[in-house]
């Protein structure tokens, strides 16, 4: 399966239907040396034509285990197409992208085999998919929460009244002690349930400096003498103030920084960076402004089977932790119309905060 075409490719009627194409397109020949690339290739990789026509491929595309290069071989060889999804690009100025890629051979008369590739980028689609997943999933996870703290409270309730009746009516002091352990547990449970549910106050909206909420959260950690944690700034001046409840976000932006000084012992490096977003798409909604905050930490990273599952309550990889603190923050950050990200690997893990600077709540 091939597509024929005639030596004088590109033509100028040919020429122009390809570069009126809205799918990108990048023509490579048997030495997969770059021969042609529509307009719509130019933007997506940020490239003009004229600067990598004739040059190899790995000076335009690059992705992990040359995969591209074993793709492209494969198909001049065996003369057949090649679909790959969610191949992970790297782009000349250094950004990287995801995109689905179908190569398909090409025969132009007098000419040794050639490859189209067709490029279209899908992590947009992809990070809306994912936003609409952490919003459902946090939602779900705080309704089965209540449901639970309901059924679950009531009875405790029942117990520590007994238990308080029946420590009146002993006349053995000595038994005493086993009905103050039974109003002392049912007391922890209940706080369990209460950290689990959050606070269920609405925020209440004034103006807040993001800045401000970032140093006070800094405080907090450099006044424990237990934690010798680097802290790092790199914050934008420009980014004016929104409406938030200063102190949920303070407790949002806490929880993740804990986070991260315990995953690096107290002893690696931590940085809160902060940047303005502008026409920035969240959660399927447009907004003019976002604030953009990354907590970033030189820790071991999250271990590959709980990436999918950090926001859910009581998950943790720590032995002493509850795997409370991730899942307060995003329902937290989720009441301000925003959303927490991540993304993880040994060596560098980033949560981001994004807010929006107008708020619809």
């Amino acid at each position: 399966m091939h597509n024929k075409l005639p030596s004088s490719f590109p033509s100028d009627l040919a020429n122009a239907v390809l570069s009126n194409q809205v799918t990108s397109l990048v023509l490579f020949d048997h030495e997969l040396n770059v021969r042609y690339m529509n307009a719509a290739a130019e933007m997506l990789l940020s490239v003009s034509a004229r600067m990598v026509l004739g040059k190899p491929m790995e000076q335009l595309l690059r992705c992990p285990q040359d995969v591209m290069t074993q793709h492209l071989v494969t198909v001049i060889e065996s003369n057949q197409p090649l679909s790959e999804r969610e191949v992970a690009l790297l782009l000349p100025d250094g950004r990287s992208i995801t995109v689905d890629c179908t190569l398909m051979p090409v025969e132009i008369e007098e000419r040794p085999g050639m490859a189209l590739a067709e490029i279209r980028r899908v992590d947009r689609q992809l990070r809306l998919t994912r936003e609409e997943q952490l919003i459902s999933q946090n939602l779900a996870t705080r309704d089965l929460i209540r449901g639970l703290a309901h059924e679950i409270k009531n009875p405790l309730g029942g117990v520590r009244g007994a238990a308080q009746l029946l420590a009146m009516e002993l006349e053995d002091t000595g038994l005493a002690e086993y009905t103050r352990i039974i109003i002392e547990e049912v007391d922890r449970l209940k706080s369990l349930v209460d950290q689990m549910l959050g606070s269920r106050q609405l925020p209440v909206m004034r103006t807040v400096n993001i800045h401000h909420i970032l140093e006070r959260v800094c405080t907090i950690i450099a006044a424990d003498p237990e934690h010798g944690v680097a802290l790092e700034r790199d914050y934008d001046p420009s980014i004016p103030d929104l409406q938030g409840d200063a102190d949920q976000l303070i407790q949002a932006v806490l929880n993740i920084v804990q986070n991260a000084v315990q995953a690096t012992e107290g002893k690696g490096k931590l940085l809160l960076q902060t940047r303005i977003l502008r026409q920035f798409t969240l959660v399927s909604v447009r907004h003019r402004l976002v604030v953009q905050i990354n907590i970033v930490d030189d820790g071991p990273g999250i271990p590959e089977e709980l990436q999918e599952r950090v926001f859910y309550p009581m998950v943790t990889g720590k032995s002493e932790g509850t795997g409370l603190g991730l899942s307060l923050a995003q329902s937290l950050i989720n009441r301000h119309g925003g959303l927490i990200e991540f993304t993880s690997e040994p060596g560098k893990t980033v949560f981001t905060i994004y807010l929006p600077l107008e708020q619809n709540l």
